[in-house]
């Protein structure tokens, strides 16, 4: 298969959201890891040295570069194998097999990748921004601290920025909806994309129905109680 077949074929189109969405996946056990940080209740202190660490290595830093271009490539072959599937399917079937055919997250993936995409685009907005471009980028300078007993090494304080932003009731509820989206999304991709690879062992794709699920649901409830352990003041 040739590099523009992988982009432009059904089949391609298809490997190419599986591995994409499976490096995705990977990045998100990570990005909540050090998320939870904030539950240390150390004023912050943990999880800004630990932003610290990953937004200074030069890995880290290139690799950020991959995650953004595997969330675009994927959101752009997802709606594409949205578009191409609805226009096949101009004819809705004559019985409808609701649940028993397929789950309604599952035929709602353009949906529910939308959301999220809408949701990306609000926490790039909220974190990165300030955190990568800062200044005139900013919505507001972010906030230096200083954990070295005056050595002079200074840290964004994200902690502080998180707890800014998640002062707004109305935030914290896109939030947990953006959350929600993404439980109903990966429950449908995490086995979907295993299927792609080419596993198709019914044992194997009934241990990864269920890792997926418990997978999908701690992922997405870890997130979902960051923006409410902040704005009920459970961390500080």
């Amino acid at each position: 298969m040739t590099w523009k077949q992988m982009f432009t074929s059904s089949i391609g189109q298809k490997l190419t959201m599986a591995l994409t969405g499976l490096f995705l996946i990977t990045f998100l056990i990570v990005h909540v890891g050090l998320n939870a940080c904030i539950w240390a209740n150390d004023g912050g202190q943990m999880f800004n040295t630990g932003a610290n660490f990953m937004g200074s290595m030069l890995v880290i830093r290139i690799m950020e570069i991959g995650l953004f271009a595997g969330i675009i490539i994927h959101s752009i072959q997802g709606l594409v194998l949205n578009a191409a599937n609805n226009s096949k399917r101009k004819v809705g079937y004559a019985v409808e097999y609701g649940e028993r055919g397929s789950k309604w997250y599952s035929r709602s993936m353009g949906l529910l990748g939308t959301l999220l995409l809408l949701f990306l685009i609000m926490h790039i907005y909220h974190f990165w921004v300030p955190s990568r471009l800062g200044g005139m980028w900013s919505v507001r300078p972010l906030q230096e601290v200083d954990y070295t007993n005056g050595l002079g090494k200074q840290y964004h304080n994200l902690y502080a920025e998180m707890i800014g932003v998640f002062q707004n009731p109305i935030v914290v509820i896109l939030y947990v909806l953006g959350c929600i989206s993404l439980a109903y999304h990966l429950m449908h991709g995490f086995e979907s994309a295993f299927r792609t690879i080419g596993v198709h062992n019914n044992r194997y794709l009934k241990m990864l129905r269920y890792l997926g699920r418990g997978y999908s649901i701690l992922i997405s409830i870890a997130f979902a109680m960051m923006p409410i352990s902040m704005y009920f003041g459970w961390v500080s």
